[in-house]
This record gives structure tokens, C-alpha cells and sequence, in this order.
């Protein structure tokens, strides 16, 4: 279909810099800003020596980028210019914001660059929103998954109340049991703190409890929001005579701000003859903290 107006011009086009003669000599090396080019064939070429347009291929011929003449030029001969027309397929380079997304290669991301860490909050991503490709920062959808799962156990019997139970507590550490080492609980007196904020999943439980006469042996989980007064969240008790008992007893905690929520467990009742049997390599009296979700 023919043009109106002025039709568009396709192609790579350069001008070769400026060639001087040598006497004798038929062969020349052809630049663009002082790079080496190699066009596409001879008829890709508009040559001119002493103003006369030269025949392709007969005037002369190219091999690389090099430009050989049929003959020796002498001094005084001029080579005028040497303009490459390219692949005249070939569109060059396009201008800035003219190459629409239905133009692009859906793989044209390389990914040849690895992040080898946790993205950073302001690190984006691309998302299609209903069609639209738009970017969005890590700190809008990182989340989800399990970030803290830890536990912890009391390693010697309990046999008088304990509010909070501060003694003889460790990290699990027996073969084959483990947890999530990135995010850890810490203790220090009884007080548990959380590495960060979320909904926690906490947990405590009593493999043995002997209980002694009419006591009623009770567990109770506490937390502070004020890392101060402590209030009773969950609580179990056995007032079986002469029996032994076990107890669990859990709630979702939603730690808003790690330096001032936090949590502890406590034990009472306990009276002669009763106790919390403990174990440095099983899991007899143990605490459990579990992250579910942002908080």
C-alpha cells in the first residue's frame, strides 16, 4: 500500500569517520567514533572516492570491517565518505517511551542478577493488577508462613508454687528436635519476650503431675501489654486425690510492640508431696511460641 506523505526511513544508519589515503595502498579499516564496524554487505553501502559514487562489489569489496578498493589509491585521492545504510530491516534503537507493553517480550526480564538476602522493604515487585503491570513494595506483601517456632522446657522438678516459674528453663536441644533459628523467643527470669510482632500461638504443657492428697495443682499462662502487671490468660488445674495428671492449656497472643507484650507462666497449689516431674531430655513440662501472622 503506497504512503501518503513522506514515507518513514528504517534502518542503521552511520557515517564512517574520515579515511586518509595511503599511497599504494588498496585496503582501509572501516570506523564509527573509533570502533571497528562491520556492515552488512557490500550493497548495505554508499561509497564515495573523489566525489564519484563506487559499484558495490566491483569498485569495491568488504570482508569484516574492512573496506578493500579494485585498485591502489594514490596520494591525492580522496575517499569522500563511507555511509552504512545497516539492515535495512533493522529499526535502530527506539526513542524513549515509544515501545508499548503489547511490543515487549514477556521474558525480556533476564534475571541474571541474584538477591542472595531478604528483600528489603522498599525492594519492589511486579504484580498485574487486572491486566496492568504495576510494581509494589515488599513491605505490602511480605508476610505469611511460619517466621518463629520455638520451645522451651523445664529441666528439674517443681515442687513448690512458682509465679513466675524462673528456674531451670532451656531451649529443647535433644536429637531430632529443633526450631526455627532465624526469629527465637528470649527468657530471662521467666519473662518471655518475642522477637517480633504478630499473632502467636502459645502454648504450655504437663506431661506428668503428681498430685499429693487434696491439692489442686494448677498452670497458668500470663502476659503483660504494659511490660509491667501481668494478668492470667489461660489457666488448667487438677484436684484429683493421689493421682497423676497432665494439663495443657493455650491462647493467641497478638503482640503488638515486642518491648512491652511478653509472658510468662506460673504454677500453684503445689503442697507436700505434689510436684511438676521435669526432664533435661524430654519433653515433660514444656512452653511452645508459634507465629501465625502479622499481627
Amino acid at each position: 500500500m503506497a504512503y501518503i506523505g513522506k514515507e518513514p526511513i528504517v534502518g542503521n544508519f552511520q557515517v564512517c569517520d574520515a579515511i586518509s589515503v595511503v599511497n599504494g595502498q588498496a585496503a582501509y579499516t572501516m570506523q564509527v567514533s573509533s570502533v571497528n564496524v562491520v556492515p552488512e554487505s557490500a550493497n548495505h553501502m554508499l561509497v564515495s572516492l573523489n566525489g564519484i559514487l563506487q559499484k558495490p562489489n566491483s569498485s569495491f569489496t568488504v570482508s569484516g570491517s574492512t573496506i578493500t578498493f579494485a585498485s591502489n589509491l594514490a596520494t591525492g585521492d580522496v575517499i569522500d565518505f563511507i555511509m552504512l545504510l545497516g539492515n535495512v530491516l533493522d529499526l535502530g534503537v527506539p526513542s524513549d517511551d515509544t515501545v508499548t507493553a503489547a511490543k515487549a517480550s514477556n521474558n525480556f526480564i533476564s534475571g541474571q542478577t541474584e538477591l542472595a538476602t531478604a528483600p528489603a522493604d522498599t525492594d519492589e515487585f511486579l504484580v498485574s493488577d487486572a491486566g496492568t503491570l504495576k510494581r509494589i513494595d515488599y513491605s505490602l506483601i511480605k508476610g505469611g508462613g511460619i517466621t518463629v517456632a520455638d520451645q522451651f522446657r523445664v529441666t528439674a522438678n517443681i515442687t513448690s508454687n512458682a509465679d513466675p516459674v524462673a528456674s531451670n528453663i532451656e531451649r529443647i536441644d535433644t536429637a531430632g528436635q529443633g526450631t526455627i533459628t532465624d526469629l527465637q523467643m528470649s527468657e530471662s527470669s521467666g519473662v518471655f519476650t518475642f522477637p517480633a510482632t504478630g499473632i502467636y500461638l502459645v502454648m504450655a504443657n504437663s506431661g506428668n503431675v503428681n498430685v499429693s492428697g487434696t491439692d489442686s495443682v494448677s498452670l497458668s499462662l500470663n502476659v503483660t501489654t504494659d511490660n509491667s502487671s501481668f494478668t492470667g490468660v489461660a489457666s488448667a488445674n487438677d484436684g484429683s486425690d493421689n493421682v497423676s495428671a497432665s494439663m495443657s492449656i493455650q491462647s493467641l497472643i497478638d503482640v503488638t510492640d515486642v518491648s512491652n507484650v511478653k509472658c510468662s507462666f506460673s504454677v500453684g497449689s503445689i503442697g507436700s508431696g505434689s510436684k511438676y516431674e521435669c526432664s533435661t531430655t524430654s519433653n515433660t513440662l514444656t512452653f511452645t511460641f508459634i507465629r501465625l501472622a502479622d499481627t
